[in-house]
């Protein structure tokens, strides 16, 4: 298919998305673009966060990473299936019993108000890096498969896209977000499918035809058993935990989403929910990824070009027919949306709520606080448009590994705030606990950078997140003393 007539594809689908905007951000106000007025229905919430959770990351790194690591990403999942469930049961009766418009509420109520806006600044943090990066990935991709044979720069590719996201949630924000990632959600699924049936008919295979020949291919193994490698089973586990809890429970754009549902039992039922789907399409998308690394060779396809993020593309826009690229391009466009709209309008309504005091300031009318919610949201957009432009310079071969590298750094602080106030009835000194949440970071970084003289052949892996986490909970132990009796709510 040409790159014209993909192009084209792309804006119909963002003429569609504009169309469900205009629908559900009509007589929109800011609880709308906060927390979707608390009337979200929770089947929705629960569908439409499978394509946030996921994003573009997941549908172009997973299946190119089985190459190097099989099925191994199964022993993170395990930990996502553990994290899920406590996100659950413990965090959102939390939220919900507070009433939170932002989850960071928590830390003020429970640690005062230096904990608050250091949470709230790590979530800006690690949701700009972490959502930036994502975004890369998959205007990337389009840039290479179309926009570059239309001679558009990288730089207005960018452009045009943060402009079309910054026109459907400009007003609606939660409101909206929520139908939109219900359809992004389908359109990434529909793609998952589909390539997984061409695959499988092209190379005439079957269920367990398909998945002996990936175990005799090395590329079915899931198990790793060596306490040395950073893929070790245990530590997949409590690292794929501890990355749901802060990613997900810990994170305003995810939470944003579920604390939109009118009572906390049927947000609970959503998060069971997205957790029963995303094991499925997890599992699907490694199976994918299998059935990419055995038809590669048939293909002809090797070297750099055809191996990790760039897998998955190579094949379809090579081998597939042209109706299979316009379903893999849907998808990819599926899977950028999510990457930035929920993000952007999470930051904004943090930044606004958390750092601004959008809701404390008296003397703001309701005009005058959308007007600063609509300049702290092109401000974003803005900044998205700045990182991008970064990540380009840095290109990275596989950028799943780069943002859970920066998740380890940036949602430390956040999982050793919460935990502390969750599992302590400690009283903090409120004045030092942003040195004691940076301090976190700072360690970990030069823990990391010495691996070898600390650890010898052990290596580090994603629990680098965990002992960030426990390094914050440390810091904060030492600035504080036994609770007193001050009406603390733990």
């Amino acid at each position: 298919m040409s790159p014209a007539a993909l192009f084209s594809v792309v804006l119909a689908y963002f003429a569609l998305l504009l169309g469900v905007a205009w629908l559900t951000s009509r007589n929109a106000n800011n609880d709308s673009f906060f927390i979707g007025n608390k009337n979200s229905n929770w089947m929705l919430v629960a569908f439409g966060m499978v394509g946030t959770t996921l994003s573009g990351v997941t549908f172009i790194s997973v299946p190119g990473a089985v190459g190097r690591d099989g099925f191994g990403y199964l022993q993170i999942v395990l930990g996502y299936v553990l994290g899920y469930l406590a996100v659950a049961y413990v965090l959102l009766p939390l939220y919900y019993r507070l009433k939170v418009t932002s989850i960071y509420h928590y830390l003020d109520v429970r640690l005062g108000r230096r904990a608050y806006q250091s949470g709230a600044a790590f979530f800006i943090l690690s949701r700009t890096l972490g959502a930036t990066a994502r975004l890369y990935l998959v205007v990337n991709i389009l840039q290479a498969t179309i926009l570059d044979s239309l001679g558009v720069p990288f730089w207005a590719t960018n452009l045009v896209i943060l402009l079309m996201i910054l026109l459907y949630t400009y007003e609606g924000g939660v409101k909206t977000i929520v139908w939109t990632d219900t359809l992004q959600t389908t359109g990434m699924l529909l793609g998952l499918v589909v390539c997984t049936g061409w695959l499988l008919h092209r190379m005439d295979l079957g269920l367990l035809d398909s998945l002996a020949r990936m175990e005799a291919a090395g590329l079915a193994r899931v198990l790793t058993l060596d306490v040395d490698s950073p893929s070790y089973f245990w530590k997949q586990v409590l690292a794929g935990m501890a990355i749901t809890i802060a990613m997900t429970g810990m994170d305003q754009e995810m939470m944003q989403k579920n604390i939109s549902v009118s009572t906390v039992g049927n947000s609970q039922k959503n998060m069971v929910a997205l957790t029963v789907i995303l094991v499925g399409v997890l599992a699907l998308f490694l199976f994918l990824g299998g059935l990419l690394h055995l038809y590669a060779p048939l293909a002809g396809l090797s070297g750099p070009g055809a191996s990790g993020d760039k897998l998955f593309p190579a094949v379809v826009m090579g081998h597939m027919p042209a109706a299979i690229q316009l379903i893999f391009f849907i998808a990819l466009v599926s899977a950028l949306f999510p990457s930035a709209d929920g993000a952007i309008t999470a930051l904004t309504s943090s930044f606004c709520i958390d750092i601004l005091g959008l809701q404390r300031r008296a003397g703001l009318d309701e005009r005058a606080r959308t007007g600063l919610r609509h300049r702290v949201h092109l401000g974003f957009c803005a900044l998205f448009l700045v990182l991008v432009m970064v990540f380009k310079w840095i290109d990275s071969a596989s950028m799943i590994g780069v943002i859970l590298k920066l998740a380890g750094y940036t949602y430390g602080p956040l999982l050793g705030l919460f935990a502390f106030g969750i599992l302590t009835r400690r009283t903090v000194r409120d004045r030092w606990v942003p040195l004691a949440v940076l301090a976190g970071p700072l360690l970990c970084w030069l823990i990391d950078r010495n691996q070898a003289l600390l650890f010898g052949s052990y290596k580090l892996g994603l629990e680098l997140l965990i002992i960030n986490g426990l390094l914050v909970m440390a810091g904060l132990f030492l600035i504080s003393s036994p609770a007193r009796a001050l009406g603390k709510t733990g």
